[in-house]
């Protein structure tokens, strides 16, 4: 399956609570994915809570961009990727 990586502005800042709530608004959009075959890998944000790189696999940028749409969040750019780390030449 393809793996793309996601930018997202959050003008307010993306503010998650560490506790149950924030458990389970994961799960939700978790779910809301899982209608449109895309799975949430991982995801980086800034410092300042107003941007996020989030890895997703998926069948294609138009699912990712549903799957965005069913959980009410921003998509500014997706970019599908590979993967490169420092021990693949190992």
């Amino acid at each position: 399956m393809p793996r793309y990586l996601v930018q997202r502005t959050f003008t307010d800042g993306l503010h998650i609570p560490t506790d149950q709530g924030g458990a389970t608004t994961c799960a939700a959009v978790v779910g809301g994915n899982a209608g449109h075959g895309v799975t949430w890998v991982q995801s980086y944000v800034t410092t300042d809570k107003s941007l996020t790189y989030c890895l997703y696999d998926g069948p294609d940028p138009e699912a990712i961009r549903a799957a965005a749409e069913t959980n009410g969040l921003p998509v500014d750019r997706i970019t599908e990727v590979s993967v490169l780390d420092p021990y693949f030449y190992h």
